[in-house]
């Protein structure tokens, strides 16, 4: 039976990831129905595995189960930290890359928010990284697609991600977000690249000529 303070930081850490990272909760194995993985937009990689052990398997002295989550973490992080108290090796994954984080209390939940974001950053700096390589790509005068971009970078299915990544464009001179557009060759909201009329801006600057917020994909698409 799992305790009031367990369920609670495993709600908090479905919300968060809910809310920070647009991902849904999966259960994918019908035998282990508490078993509960996350996987990045990106590149459908898990990024989180939340699922009940039995503490001897653990190592843990006493009888019964406890919830833990395994994120991917730097071998340099794990070596640090494996032993300090609610972190423990990798349990059934990869001990170099991997980390088991108990989830009853012990570690403070900044703490394993911080574990989660560490553990995105891991599995989807690769994709993302593609992503932009992929926007790079894009000549002066012309504008791509999420879902063309997402072709470029290796995958067409996370077309989703590309938004994601482009809204987190650590280098918004060097990789040009603005010449991407949605399928029907509409802008972002006006929240994206700096403000109001910005992003119409650009592309004109680039030549591209913008008629109510859209962009006619047979003269300017790649």
């Amino acid at each position: 039976m799992m305790d009031e303070g367990c369920a609670k930081m495993i709600r908090k850490i479905e919300d968060h990831i809910r809310q920070k990272y647009g991902v849904e909760p999966e259960h994918p194995w019908g035998k282990y129905p508490e078993n509960t993985t996350y996987k990045a937009r990106e590149n459908e990689k898990w990024f989180v595995l939340v699922m009940p052990v039995a503490r001897h398997a653990l190592g843990l002295p006493g009888e019964g189960v406890v919830y833990v989550m395994n994120v991917k973490a730097k071998p340099e992080l794990i070596s640090m930290i494996v032993g300090a108290e609610g972190y423990l090796p990798a349990y059934h994954m990869n001990k170099q890359h991997w980390l088991t984080v108990l989830l009853d209390g012990t570690v403070p939940a900044e703490q394993v928010l911080e574990r989660i974001e560490d553990s995105y950053i891991l599995v989807t700096e690769s994709a993302s990284e593609r992503i932009y390589e992929a926007v790079r790509r894009i000549p002066k005068g012309k504008v791509a697609t999420y879902g063309q971009v997402a072709a470029m970078a290796g995958n067409p299915k996370m077309s989703r991600a590309v938004g994601n990544a482009l809204h987190k464009n650590p280098d918004p001179e060097g990789t040009p977000c603005y010449r991407v557009v949605n399928a029907r060759g509409e802008l972002s909201g006006e929240f994206a690249f700096g403000g109001p009329g910005e992003q119409a801006k650009r592309l004109a600057a680039d030549g591209i000529e913008v008629i109510d917020g859209k962009v006619d994909l047979k003269k300017y698409g790649m």
